[in-house]
């Protein structure tokens, strides 16, 4: 007969195990006598499909920005940045696109934050679990899904035509701030949400009222959270082609707008008229690519800043 494994327990850790049992400790299980784990094949087949998507995926994005980088790197200079398309855009710069570009995303979030974060406070903290509360939870979900060519026609049906706001900075802004309520009212919830229950009860044990515990204990808490959501929607705005294609962006202006009842030149709308509207496209292919390289990092550095201020207010904190 074949001799069966010894799997005793040494004396001496015998010793240690009968010691901590009579100590009140709970015994722990020598390595030597778990088991390793068998391969699951399953399993295996499963994070190895994980691990091929995700590289494929990665170093599909790596080529399209070398590539976007190496044919918009050859424009891309001071002059560039600085001046004013002339001789139908097929030369000069992007100055009064990239201004646009700043006034749209400045003013929608000036508009949405605001209320974003006023809806999200009220959803969290004043609101009272129900069907009213599920409908409007559900409503700010399917939102967020609507593609958005459908708010492009939404404020070209209102702003444009029905408060005669015309093509306009000011309907362009509204468009977008509407577009990305949802994403800002769910992003600032989740984090005021994440604030831990004994703050607001240790705050309320002293005395305050329930404003001012959310005034200067849940806000402040909740802030990386807030200012992380409003910078990647901010970076979401900028980088926006439909909406202002129906309500604020024009195919050529001289310069900045001096009023908010004027239409703007835009970096994505300007990347899609060069490809696509444009007179001389082959010529100006290379401002395409400028163009799209400037926004490109326009929608990092706003996603490196919002990591940046994110770090830092959580250092901040002693818990």
């Amino acid at each position: 007969m074949t001799e069966a494994k010894n799997t005793s327990i040494p004396i001496e850790m015998e010793h240690d195990l009968s010691r901590g049992l009579a100590a009140g400790a709970t015994p722990s299980i020598p390595f030597e006598l778990v088991h390793k784990k068998k391969f699951n094949l399953r399993e295996g087949f499963s994070l190895t499909l994980v691990r091929t998507l995700g590289l494929t995926g990665a170093i599909i994005l790596m080529v399209i920005l070398a590539f976007v980088v190496y044919r918009g790197v050859q424009v891309l200079s001071w002059e560039f940045i600085t001046q004013s398309p002339i001789e139908s855009m097929t030369k000069g710069g992007i100055f009064p696109v990239i201004m646009g570009t700043v006034f749209l995303t400045l003013i929608s979030m000036m508009i949405v934050v605001p209320v974003g974060v006023a809806t999200a406070i009220f959803l969290a903290e004043y609101s009272k679990p129900g069907f009213t509360l599920n409908a409007v939870n559900m409503s700010i979900y399917t939102l967020a899904g609507v593609p958005s060519v459908v708010y492009g026609l939404f404020g070209l049906s209102v702003f444009v035509v029905t408060f005669n706001f015309g093509m306009s900075l000011l309907a362009g802004s509204i468009t977008l701030a509407i577009m990305i309520l949802p994403y800002i009212i769910s992003t600032s919830e989740e984090a005021i949400k994440a604030v831990p229950y004994s703050f607001r009860e240790a705050s309320l044990a002293c005395g305050t009222t329930k404003w001012q515990t959310i005034r200067k204990i849940v806000l402040p808490t909740a802030l990386p959270g807030i200012l992380t959501g409003g910078i990647l929607g901010t970076a979401k705005v900028s980088g926006e082609t439909a909406p202002i294609m129906f309500t604020a962006a024009a195919f050529f202006t001289p310069g900045i707008p001096r009023s908010v009842f004027e239409p703007v030149m835009a970096l994505p709308y300007h990347i899609y008229v060069l490809a696509t509207a444009g007179t001389h496209i082959e010529k100006t292919r290379p401002i395409q690519y400028g163009t799209a390289l400037t926004l490109i990092i326009l929608v990092l550095g706003m996603n490196l800043l919002g990591i940046i201020l994110r770090r830092r207010q959580r250092l901040k904190k002693a818990w």
